[in-house]
């Protein structure tokens, strides 16, 4: 089964730099096969060892740490979850432009309570949806103008997390599924 590990703030705004060949490099050691990177910004597509998937995040930023020095989140989606997350956008349904939809990867499932405590109008007019381990957003203005940060939800929902704008989001997915990016 093919899965995906988005590594969250590597080579953003020129810091910890990671050559995706040496990223592509760590899951070939740790056995994962056809392994490959799209774009810079620490997306991988590849197949796991059997039975290993759930130690790879660990495993993987375990290995940036050692080589690089710094610590590096790793969070991972199968295709069909992927699939799933493209099927289920909230915004896209309502006819949202694509170019405003971004997607926030949960690392673990956040609890009903602290969903209910997160602030609809933090940042108007930016919008949000929590559902399950993502967090849709529609960010009107730019994602380097909202207050719906990766450090705003990581906090309230006491998990750690990365974004991907939408257009990344289905050129994963058609990587995923045997295609090219569009």
């Amino acid at each position: 089964m093919t899965h995906l590990a988005l590594l969250r703030g590597i080579n953003v705004g020129g810091k910890n730099k990671l050559p995706m060949k040496d990223l592509i490099e760590m899951f070939a050691a740790a056995g994962c096969s056809r392994a490959q990177a799209y774009i810079q910004s620490g997306n991988v597509i590849f197949c796991p060892p059997s039975g290993a998937a759930g130690s790879l995040p660990d495993r993987i930023t375990a290995h940036i740490a050692k080589r690089f020095g710094y610590s590096v989140p790793v969070v991972m989606r199968t295709a069909e979850q992927l699939g799933a997350v493209i099927r289920n956008n909230p915004f896209l349904k309502a006819g949202a432009p694509e170019s405003e939809l971004h997607v926030l990867f949960l690392a673990n499932l956040p609890t009903p309570r602290s969903i209910q405590e997160l602030d609809p109008d933090r940042s108007p007019p930016d919008e949000f949806h929590v559902r399950g381990q993502e967090i849709y957003l529609r960010l009107p203005n730019g994602a380097g103008r909202s207050k719906l940060t990766n450090q705003y939800f990581d906090a309230r929902l006491v998990t750690t997390s990365t974004s991907r704008n939408w257009r990344t989001v289905t050129s994963l997915f058609e990587l995923m599924s045997g295609g090219q990016p569009g």
